[in-house]
Order: C-alpha cells, then structure tokens, then sequence
C-alpha cells in the first residue's frame, strides 16, 4: 500500500485573496465540486467569521461535497471558532483550523503578545475547538522565521491539547528548500503520535514548490496548495505541479501518492481561470498552454519519433485533449449533447441540460467547428445560479464620423424588455453607458479582459469584466461569451450587475420607462 499525501485545497480560501480573485457564492460551489472530483482530501472553503459572504459559502458547500473534508479558518479566538464550527454543521467530514502567529516580528508587532501569552491562547483555542469538532488543525503562522525553540514550546502545547494536524508555513515565502526540509525533519518525531505534519509555502522567491517538496521529503505528509498557484502577492504551491511530481517521480518518493484523479487537472485549472479571470501565464507547467507545446525544429523532429523523447508527462494524464474538435452538430439529439458533456466531467440538471443544448444549437448554426473548450465555457454560464434580475436582449453598435459610438441595448426584467441608446468615446464605453441608464445602477468599469474561447476566426470571445458598483466596495466580476465580442462585452457587464444585486439583495423597482 502506497502511503498517502493529503492534498489540502485553499483556492476558496487563501487562493480568493489574490487581487481580482473573488468569487460569488455560486461560483464557490461549483469549484467545490470540482475540487470534489479532482479527489482533494481537504477543502478549506473560507474564512467564516470574516464576512457573512464567506460563512454562507461555507455552510452551502458543506451541505454538497459528501468525499473531501470541508475546513474553515479561524483565529485563535472563541468567536471565530463557534462561526466556523456553525458554518461546518452539515458537513460529513468537518475540520477548523486555527492559527496564531509565531515569529517575533508578527508577536511584536502584530499581536503585541508576548511569547508565553501566545502559548495560552493557542491552547485555550484548541481546547475550546475540540468541544466542537474532533479534527483539529493548528497552524502556526510565519513558522519559517520563527525561534525553534518556541515553535517546539507551542506545538508541544497544543498536541497536548488536542491538535491532530500541524501546519509550518513559509507564510512569506522567505525559506529556501533546505531550511523548509529542517524545519518538518525537527517535528518529524510527533508524526509517531498519530500527528500529521502540514507545509503551507507561498511563492515570494519563486520556491513554493520546491520547498513543499523538500516538507514532504522530511516527514510532511499533507501539503497545501492552490489551483493555478492562486494566491496572495507571488502566490502558493501549485496543486498541479506537487501532484504531478510526486507521479512523476514516484520512484523518488518511496511509494508516496495522492489520491488526486490526475484528469480532473486541467478542467479544474480551466474552471478556476474562467471564475477568478486569471489565467495561468502560457509557460505555466502542467496547466499552460504552451506547456506541451513544441516550436523548435529538433523538438518536433524527436517527438514524431517518439513522444517520450521531450515529454515527461503525457496530456492526456493530466486530462487535456489535444484533438478536441465535438464531433456533433446541429442535428445531434440531447442524449448524444448529454454523454460528451457528461465526459468533460460535468454534472446537470435537466433544465441546465436544456438551457446549455439551445445554446449549443445556436452556436453550431454560427461556426464550423465546436470545440471542448465551447462547450466548457457554455456549461459554466448556464450552470452559474446567479438569480437573473436583468437579462440581456439586443446590443447594436454603430460609429458616427466623428468618431463617437453608439450603442443600443435592450434588457428584459421580469419578462418587460427595455431599451436605451448612448454615445461613448468606443464601443464598450457606449455599450455600458446605454446599460447604467436602462436599470439606474451606474458602474465603474476598473478590468477589461476578452479572449478567445478555442480556435479560428469564428471563435467565441469571452469577457470578463471587474465593476464598482459602490464606492469603497469591492470590484463585482463578470463573464460573458458570445461570437461577437460587444455582445460579450454587454452579457458580461450584466452578468456583474445581476451579481452585484444577488450579494446585496438589492431588487429595485423595475427600470424607468424610456421613450
């Protein structure tokens, strides 16, 4: 039997804190899930006591993963910890993770405690935490510049109080691997108590990877990771490349594995791109578009004879289809529409079925060709449960020879359609000036992204636009996909709005009356 590394997934968590990265509640769910399929063993879902939005995800996704182990962050204090243990209820498999600051800069300056105070209350934390849950998770933060001994002091600690796992994060990603190696081979000993070591390593020096690894070489056994690498400043350990190491190279790891489907990777770096609209960057390993690309002559000469030649991973093990043109057209039937979608690893109701086959029909009349990647970008619209409060009907664009636009749009609420027109200095800003005056809600645009869904001159544009809707709020997302860009750009700028009002609540009258 190959002994197990625990994957722990914090996309949703510290993965959402990467500028631009926030996600609705909807869209928390569905990564969930996929996270659910990818096989991840732990899936810290938020940080419960830091805003209603975060508690909320975490008390639905708890109520619809049944196979990972649903986790939410906590302070070392009584109120965060009751939050999470609330927000965990219906979880089938459940953990809290507590952390405190280690380091003498973060007791100094951050906590103003001192060493000792810290110990008291990582313990009563940890106490009061075992009332509520059994798998408890203790971290001590910013472990990598913290004294040794008085990590050995607090860990002793709080083992005696109940912790069963023991992250050391390199929260700054200041450690080189070595270091990160010494640090997990010094605990390596509570590993015979039944406890699991943890390392949580972000990407500063460009060492995330490198120094899970060197973790996991020294007695580390759960590793914490993101999808894409997402997360704060140069972010964290690639979920994607750890994996994929260890498969790799599982001759160097004495049997050590994971219990990751290896095919879910791709369509879940896919999905978590399309939410948060970052892309990983083309050179990116396992996930990039070119990471399996070949340009050089001798290159391509040596992969004709043999893939192995210069390719250590095989796509498909990763789940990419490199021909992956849909072979039906506009007269397949729902059942064949059903079994391809059903192979790209998604799951449907029958109105989503239906809602995304008309949509499939629709583009098999527009383009030659549909790709995977379509499909794909179609189902994540369809099945985004955002509540529609305005839909988008008509977008008309047209220039004057002085060089302004204008656009007409018509929007549908409650089954009423509404139009309105506006001059703009292009045609996006006249495009979102005719929306703001159809529903009354001004928005700030502050990000214009657009790119195309798969191949060819007739390729789906998708847009993704960041909106202020209010100021000193935070910037709404929205994605929209169309074959002409403008109407992409008008469905992803409704798409933020509808979005923006779901997390207010926010249902206004109907819109003016314009003549």
């Amino acid at each position: 039997m190959s002994e197990m590394i625990k994957i722990f997934d914090t996309t949703l968590r510290d993965g959402e804190q990467s500028p631009g990265a926030s996600m609705n509640i909807e869209e928390k769910i569905k990564v969930a899930k996929q996270l659910e399929r990818l096989g991840v063993d732990v899936i810290e879902a938020g940080f419960a006591a830091s805003s209603p939005g975060d508690f909320e995800a975490i008390e639905r996704i708890s109520q619809v993963i049944k196979t990972s182990t649903i986790c939410s962050l906590c302070r070392a204090v009584e109120k965060d910890i009751w939050s999470a243990a609330q927000a965990l209820k219906s979880a089938q498999s459940k953990r809290l993770h507590i952390f405190i600051a280690t380091s003498n800069i973060h007791m100094e300056y951050k906590l103003k405690m001192k060493p000792d105070e810290v110990i008291k209350r990582a313990v009563n934390a940890i106490a009061y935490a075992k009332t509520l849950a059994s798998d408890i998770q203790f971290s001590c933060e910013d472990a990598s510049r913290s004294d040794m001994g008085f990590l050995k002091e607090i860990l002793t600690a709080v083992v005696e109080a109940g912790a069963t796992t023991l992250n050391l994060p390199d929260t700054v990603g200041y450690a080189l691997p070595e270091e990160m190696g010494k640090i997990i081979a010094e605990f390596s000993y509570l590993t015979q108590q039944g406890i699991v070591l943890s390392v949580h390593c972000h990407d500063d020096l460009g060492l995330a990877v490198a120094n899970s690894i060197a973790g996991v070489q020294n007695g580390a056994r759960q590793v914490e990771c993101t999808i894409n690498a997402l997360g704060e400043r140069g972010g964290n350990t690639a979920l994607e490349e750890v994996v994929m190491i260890l498969k790799t190279r599982k001759e160097l790891f004495n049997g050590l594995d994971t219990r990751i489907t290896t095919q879910e990777i791709y369509p879940t770096s896919k999905l978590v791109a399309d939410v948060t609209g970052i892309k990983p960057q083309p050179n990116k390993a396992i996930v990039g578009q070119n990471a399996f690309a070949h340009e050089s002559g001798i290159h391509q000469d040596g992969m004709l004879k043999n893939p192995q030649t210069y390719e250590i991973i095989k796509p498909a093990d990763v789940g990419i289809i490199q021909n992956n043109t849909l072979v039906l057209g506009k007269h397949s039937g729902r059942a064949a529409f059903r079994d391809k979608i059903k192979s790209l690893g998604f799951s449907v109701d029958d109105e989503e079925l239906n809602k995304a086959f008309e949509r499939f029909k629709v583009l098999c009349d527009s383009k030659k060709q549909v790709f995977d990647d379509d499909i794909r970008a179609i189902l994540n619209e369809e099945t985004t449960h955002i509540p529609q409060v305005f839909a988008l009907e008509l977008t008309q664009i047209s220039a004057s020879s002085a060089g302004k636009y204008c656009a007409v749009v018509s929007i549908t609420k409650d089954g009423v359609a509404y139009s309105d027109c506006a001059l703009g200095n292009g045609s996006v800003d006249s495009i979102l000036k005719s929306i703001d005056r159809i529903t009354g809600i001004t928005g700030n645009l502050k990000d214009y992204q657009v790119e195309s869904v798969s191949s060819g001159k007739d390729a789906l544009a998708k847009v993704v636009v960041r909106v202020v809707f209010e100021a000193n709020k935070p910037a709404i997302m929205g994605h929209g996909i169309d074959l002409d860009t403008m109407s992409a750009t008008a469905k992803a700028y409704v798409s933020a709005l509808n979005s923006y009002l779901s997390m207010k609540d926010l249902l206004k009258s109907s819109p003016k009356e314009n003549t």
